[in-house]
């Protein structure tokens, strides 16, 4: 692999990592290496990218800032590429906000409400990328990203660019048609409110202070493990079950919100992955609910 990282790095302006933890990459931070973590530094380093695993016949992964994702222990085979900060400009025109897609949600925000454009309140705390956001269409107290979209670019697999607009993707709870396509996201246009920045820092506070009141911000997690089943809360359920608090190894269901998996110090994958499965399993016994997971798993678990 340290050959094959020194060919990629003569070939992008962006960072090559071999044998990079991918535990420094997410939120809950647990996860083995990726073979090789490349971080491009723009599209034209990306269609290179996608052209090298191509040549040479590598598997590769996507990632944004790794807030909804489980690494394994063994890690990742081929490449993993970060859609990172390099790739996140951002630039206002009107009520339309665009931003690369590995632009930290938060920092969207800001700009959005520096220029007056209100709507993205919701997504205050969320530590997402406004890639990864889109494609899982994120929200937060009753809001979805997908409803500001306008378009969203992607280069697909074989480093063509497309646009699509938002009655294109077929948004709905945590999906959209963007997790079915083999293209990894760009740039997202989202249309805004014009409002008042202090109304909108308001509200913003508001939502911070609301979120670090119900969730358990103190510890490494990625949020909510689980969806919402139609009509009910995750967590309600998990908390009648009697989960909350349930622990393995350094992995524990937060006794604040129980739809959270929380990261003690030295969680390992396989920790989460047999809590999930028990938190599951009583949930099941007690309601006759499948919970379906919200994260995804990257690498050899076992999983479903």
């Amino acid at each position: 692999m340290n050959r094959l990282a020194e060919e990629l790095a003569a070939r992008i302006a962006g960072r090559v990592l071999p044998n990079e933890p991918l535990k420094e990459h997410t939120t809950w931070r647990i996860g083995g290496p990726a073979d090789l973590l490349v971080e491009p530094a723009s599209r034209e380093d990306l269609k290179m990218i996608l052209r090298f695993v191509r040549e040479k016949g590598l598997p590769f992964t996507v990632i944004g800032n790794g807030s909804n994702l489980l690494v394994s222990d063994t890690g990742v085979q081929g490449v993993v590429v970060k859609i990172g900060e390099r790739m996140g400009a951002i630039s206002v025109a009107g009520r339309s906000i665009t931003a690369g897609a590995g632009a930290k949600l938060g920092r969207v925000a800001a700009v959005a409400q520096e220029a007056g454009l209100g709507g993205l309140e919701f997504t205050v705390g969320i530590p997402a990328t406004i890639g990864g956001a889109v494609t899982m269409n994120a929200g937060a107290n009753g809001s979805m990203i997908g409803d500001l979209v306008e378009t969203v670019t992607v280069v697909d697999y074989v480093g063509q660019e497309k646009v699509f607009n938002r009655a294109e993707l077929a948004f709905g709870y945590r999906y959209s048609r963007l997790q079915q396509l083999k293209a990894i996201v760009v740039e997202v246009v989202l249309g805004l409110t014009p409002d008042d920045p202090e109304a909108i820092r308001r509200r913003s506070q508001e939502y911070l202070q609301k979120r670090r009141r119900t969730q358990p911000l103190e510890y490494p997690s990625a949020g909510s493990v689980f969806k919402n089943p139609p009509g009910d809360a995750a967590g309600r359920l998990i908390e009648l079950a009697g989960a909350k608090g349930l622990r393995i190894g350094d992995a524990m269901v937060s006794e604040k919100h129980a739809n959270f998996i929380v990261n003690l110090g030295a969680a390992k994958a396989s920790d989460v992955l047999s809590l999930i499965e028990r938190v599951r399993e009583m949930v099941r016994a007690k309601f006759g609910i499948t919970l379906e997971l919200e994260v995804k798993i990257l690498g050899d678990s076992g999983a479903g």
